[in-house]
């Protein structure tokens, strides 16, 4: 489930950009009409996209890798922690959790959870968007229990549940209505950094 689209291209004639940029939008597009990821097809992505079925195929060797890429758009650009504050980067992203900038997110996300949950590969499709985020926030709290900062004892993975789960229910669902979503990261961080600093 690799995608290949930044994959060394073998000499001939230059991919279109524009091209690449149909296919993704048409992908998304028919996900947030209703489609699913088992109903959607590469026929139905390249007729949207105005593209043949090759075009897509030379592209991406088949629809997990197409959905990948699309799902990974879906996402935005990972979060930059600074670096310097254990505290700040993890107000960074655990505000990056369930914030997409695009609008269709709001249709096509909770629609993937069902899927996910029903079929292993979908499982390990979401694995695939999700794990270099979660990458960025192992790496953050381990910095902390190495300065000693955070506790030696640190469940580093319950940690990272703790901080992510309450943000990514809130921007699914509201939950809770009357939260804040502008100082929310900041004051789960702080919450949780309230049971894990080294005393």
């Amino acid at each position: 489930m690799t995608s290949t689209a930044d994959a060394p291209r073998s000499p001939g004639r230059p991919r279109s950009s524009r091209a690449d940029e149909a296919i993704i939008e048409a992908t998304l597009d028919l996900l947030a009409e209703g489609s699913s990821i088992e109903t959607l097809s590469i026929e139905a992505i390249a007729a949207r996209a105005g593209v043949g079925k090759a075009t897509i195929y030379r592209r991406w060797p088949g629809k997990d890798a197409l959905l990948l890429d699309a799902l990974r758009r879906l996402k935005g650009i990972m979060p930059k922690p600074a670096g310097d504050s254990v505290r700040d980067d993890l107000v960074v992203l655990v505000g990056a959790v369930g914030h997409n900038i695009d609008p269709r997110a709001a249709k096509i996300m909770p629609c993937l959870i069902p899927e996910v949950n029903r079929s292993p590969d979908h499982f390990q499709l979401y694995q695939n968007i999700i794990q270099p985020r979660r990458k960025l926030m192992r790496e953050v709290l381990r910095r902390g229990v190495a300065s000693g900062e955070l506790r030696a004892d640190l469940d580093i993975e319950l940690t990272m549940a703790l901080l992510t789960g309450p943000m990514l229910i809130q921007r699914m669902l509201r939950w809770h209505p009357e939260l804040d979503d502008r100082i929310l990261p900041e004051r789960i961080v702080d919450n949780v950094l309230d049971g894990i600093r080294t005393r």
